[in-house]
């Protein structure tokens, strides 16, 4: 994906100048819808790309497949009443970029975005990798596991090397694998990112942060929800067995779920449903109850 296509004077205004905008395209898009003409905002979705991809792979790991019930439980409550179990809460680590340990990106224009891959602005990188559809479904809790539309989840990780963008020496001046997305009437968030590195001390995972709002998220405000995604072992073996993930191979080996410091207290429901292959790209799925 190419760099957004703004000045950069334009970016430094920050996500908040971003909202009249993004608000306006929403107004419109429910004008005409409200005409019947549904069908042409269907086309604005990620899912086509997602399920074409979905159909001709099945379930990436054991491990996984647990996570799937897991995930299928809590869609099949939803409005049922009553409540369900909150994603566990975690730490969002020593990189969130979220205006809590250093930089902030949720203040920059352009954060708003579904594919992740490039940076932004002023930056011009791209982070190569295996591809990875990462589809979060945020529910709410209270509610029993109603689909929660209109939050937003900001997502990042690291990229194949283990490092972070925004903090690492190497790719401090980027901004890649950063990213926030909006909530559906189905409470779903895609991304489009790249499989990330096993780093020491840590298993391959992804963070997310799930605020009540767009508004609420550019001033790092009213936070519901800090999380981490898990990926199950069957597809990090395959991925990492490719050229430019050599290091996790070994970082692998030496961690697991029990043992992580993170996921060693509990990750059933932090473990996500992973489909694909190597060659037509990954789809990991989580249920998000907040």
């Amino acid at each position: 994906m190419a760099p957004e296509g703004h000045d950069v004077h334009d970016h430094d205004l920050g996500l908040a100048a971003d909202l009249p905008t993004l608000l306006h395209r929403r107004r419109m898009l429910g004008l005409i819808a409200g005409a019947g003409l549904v069908s042409l905002v269907g086309c604005g979705s990620d899912g086509g790309s997602s399920s074409a991809a979905a159909s001709s792979t099945g379930t990436a790991s054991g491990s996984a497949s647990g996570s799937a019930s897991g995930a299928t439980s809590a869609q099949t409550t939803a409005g049922s009443g009553g409540s369900c179990a909150e994603i566990p809460e975690e730490t969002a680590g020593p990189y969130p970029g979220d205006g809590s340990n250093g930089p902030n990106v949720l203040a920059q224009s352009g954060i708003v975005r579904s594919d992740i891959r490039a940076s932004f602005g002023s930056a011009s990188g791209v982070a190569a990798g295996v591809p990875l559809t990462i589809k979060l479904t945020v529910l709410d809790a209270a509610s029993g596991c109603a689909a929660l539309r209109g939050a937003a989840v900001y997502l990042w990780h690291c990229n194949r090397d283990g490092s972070y963008s925004m903090y690492s020496s190497d790719i401090a001046n980027e901004n890649y694998l950063r990213g926030v997305q909006e909530t559906d009437a189905t409470g779903a968030v895609t991304f489009t990112s790249i499989f990330p590195a096993a780093y020491s001390g840590r298993w391959p995972h992804v963070h997310f942060e799930v605020y009540p709002s767009l508004a609420k998220a550019a001033a790092s405000a009213g936070r519901l929800a800090t999380s981490q995604l898990a990926l199950p072992k069957a597809a990090c073996d395959a991925v990492y067995a490719t050229d430019g993930y050599a290091a996790s191979v070994r970082n692998l080996a030496q961690s697991s779920l029990d043992t992580d410091n993170v996921f060693r207290d509990g990750y059933t429901t932090q473990v996500a449903t992973v489909t694909g292959s190597v060659s037509a790209g990954y789809i990991a799925a989580l249920s998000v109850p907040v």
